[in-house]
């Protein structure tokens, strides 16, 4: 009995760390930074009509011509108030983008990625839904993109940069089978070349190439840069990482949320000749890869002046180019969908350095990353994420079956046993030290374990929490269906009781939605604990009576498949533990403790 309690102790407070978590600071949060980006936005806009109102006739430095060792800043630019996406597209020339995963297009100032939608996800599970948007134009208050571009000098003239007007050679449309080429021309004989390739899925290849054509040799610096203007719609968490992030040089890796980038402003590791940075989503990136040719400067900002933007970005080191020769710099392009099979593709195919650590695999990236390669593995023959979790959950069991038969055995015998440690109790009731020693000696006689539980529990803790970050992290559960009204395991059950399960047509606090499978896990853990007997302390009965009624009420706000597991892990425990007592020759408590609880109590009277 002790080890059981022990068991649900421990259970609980885990539990209830991170339900307090998601209910008190989740929630609050996201609906609090969404208030607070509306009116970031309504002081970004009044801050510009303030700066161009002192600053009537103020210019714009020539682009291309910064100082050497200095990335040009992204230019601040309007907010589009009026219209919208539609017509921040149609503002200038472009260059279609369409392929298997995406669409969108190339901004041709700039030759800027900046319009991409990602064809196989939509917003929500609704089917017209409309797809995500994960590139936007600068004009936009979500504005979002990826640029490469050139750092000149005197001697280079303008150089490729965010105003350049680029123009089309030959092919218009981007495709995996057609790359597009585009070409810029300055006033000092500088003709830049650059092809956009892309494959089937989410990488861009952009192949820089320039050929002087001037009297003397030339040096310039490549940058490229991820710029965003905004910040999710949804809070951050703990759980994982959202914001600025890269692999580079002696480092490793560089994980900067948007708080911490506000605060100190700038984040510059040492030089590298690999590696990669851009930002990242729960389930979306821009991640840059610059060239292993060059060594190069990766640097983590955020800017206040004009509009607030946070930005990854590399200078690599001078490319010199003699006169009538060329040089070719190439840089790749991550935009897309954190799915696990393709960065870890693009990690090894492409040999990009640590690329599998985009996903925020955790801590427990040991147990996580395996846990994940067994869900997925089992999916592919099931069909239904649903299915592959609870085959997980018999695995699972079926791996800890000696440890949780040991366990059992050793409840079992704690049972048989528990008229003497009553009796050893009540005898040094007054002498803790005494009765301490006769349980050990007791234990010693009879053969028992009293830490025996406690090995199940240790090792199904962690098993618990990397099912959680599964299937919080990884976009292969986000709007993966199960059965009936499960349509995102990744999401809560969205039914509740106290609608009569969407009967009445009322909108409740998250606190109230305590749906089907919650409460399916909920009877399941209350049958679970009615198999032992109960305790004789009436503060531990109390305890073990409500406990099931509280975990309803806390694992309501988990994802589903996080239930569905807790409710089928708790179908096998019962089965399991019932074989075992039975096997020990333990009486099983479940149908003695369901009658007696219901039974009606005599009164002091009779």
């Amino acid at each position: 009995m002790e080890n059981n309690r022990n068991f649900f102790i421990t259970i609980a407070l885990s539990v209830l760390i991170l339900a307090v978590w998601q209910y008190f600071y989740v929630l609050p949060r996201s609906e609090a930074q969404r208030e607070a980006a509306k009116i970031e936005q309504q002081r970004v806009e009044e801050q510009k009509k303030a700066a161009d109102a002192a600053n009537p006739g103020a210019s714009t430095p020539a682009p291309g011509t910064t100082a050497p060792g200095a990335i040009p800043n992204a230019p601040g630019g309007d907010v589009v108030t009026v219209a919208g996406r539609d017509q921040a597209l149609a503002s200038s020339k472009r260059v279609k983008i369409d392929t298997p995963s995406l669409e969108g297009s190339i901004n041709l100032t700039g030759a800027r990625l900046d319009d991409l939608k990602l064809k196989h996800y939509t917003e929500t599970v609704d089917k017209n839904s409309p797809e995500i948007e994960l590139l936007n134009p600068q004009a936009l208050p979500t504005g979002y993109f990826a640029e490469i571009g050139f750092v000149g000098n005197d001697k280079t003239g303008a150089v490729p940069g965010a105003e350049t007007a680029w123009s089309v050679d030959g092919n218009p449309t981007l495709t995996p089978s057609t790359p597009v080429t585009l070409t810029y021309t300055n006033d000092k004989g500088l003709t830049f070349k650059r092809t956009f390739s892309v494959d089937a899925n989410y990488m861009f290849t952009v192949s820089d190439t320039v050929q002087n054509s001037g009297s003397s040799a030339v040096s310039l610096f490549n940058y490229g840069r991820v710029t965003r203007y905004d910040k999710p719609a949804v809070a951050s968490t703990y759980v994982l990482h959202e914001g600025l992030i890269g692999f580079t040089g002696t480092e490793g890796l560089q994980e900067h949320k948007y708080a911490s980038v506000e605060k100190d402003k700038q984040y510059q590791p040492g030089k590298s000749t690999d590696g990669w940075l851009g930002i990242t989503d729960k389930y979306w990136a821009v991640t840059l890869v610059p060239t292993e040719k060059q060594p190069f400067q990766p640097r983590y900002a955020y800017f206040e002046d004009g509009r607030h933007r946070y930005q990854s970005d590399f200078l690599t080191d001078p490319i010199n180019v003699e006169a009538g020769q060329s040089a070719t710099v190439e840089t790749e392009v991550f935009a897309g969908a954190k799915e696990v099979g393709k960065i870890n593709a693009y990690a090894e195919d492409r040999h990009i350095k640590r690329f599998d650590l985009l996903i925020d695999w955790g801590w427990f990236h040991f147990i996580t990353k395996p846990m994940f390669w067994l869900i997925d593995t089992l999916y592919k023959f099931l069909g239904n994420f649903g299915l592959a979790i609870l085959a997980t959950t018999v695995i699972v069991k079926a791996i800890f079956f000696p440890l949780a038969n040991k366990s059992y055995a050793s409840m079992a015998n704690m049972k048989k046993v528990q008229p003497k440690m009553l009796e050893i109790r009540e005898k040094y009731a007054d002498d803790k030290m005494k009765q301490q020693q006769a349980m050990m000696e007791l234990y010693k006689t009879e053969k028992i374990n009293p830490l025996a539980g406690c090995w199940p529990v240790a090792l199904q803790i962690p098993v618990f929490f990397s099912l959680y970050k599964v299937l919080y992290i990884t976009i292969e559960m986000r709007h993966a269906p199960f059965f009936g009204w499960i349509q995102d395991l990744a999401a809560p059950d969205p039914t509740s009781i106290f609608n009569l399960f969407g009967l009445v047509p009322v909108t409740l606090p998250h606190m109230l939605m305590i749906g089907v499978w919650p409460l399916i896990m909920g009877v399941t853990m209350f049958l679970q604990m009615r198999m032992n007997p109960t305790p004789p302390d009436p503060t531990q009965a109390a305890i073990f009576t409500w406990m099931p009624v509280i975990f309803t009420f806390m694992m309501a706000g988990f994802p589903a498949g996080l239930v569905i597991y807790w409710a089928w892990n708790n179908t096998l425990s019962i089965l399991q533990q019932g074989v075992i007592m039975k096997r020990q020759g333990a009486k099983i408590e479940l149908w003695d403790n369901l009658v007696a609880l219901f039974r009606k109590k005599p009164s002091p009277a009779e």
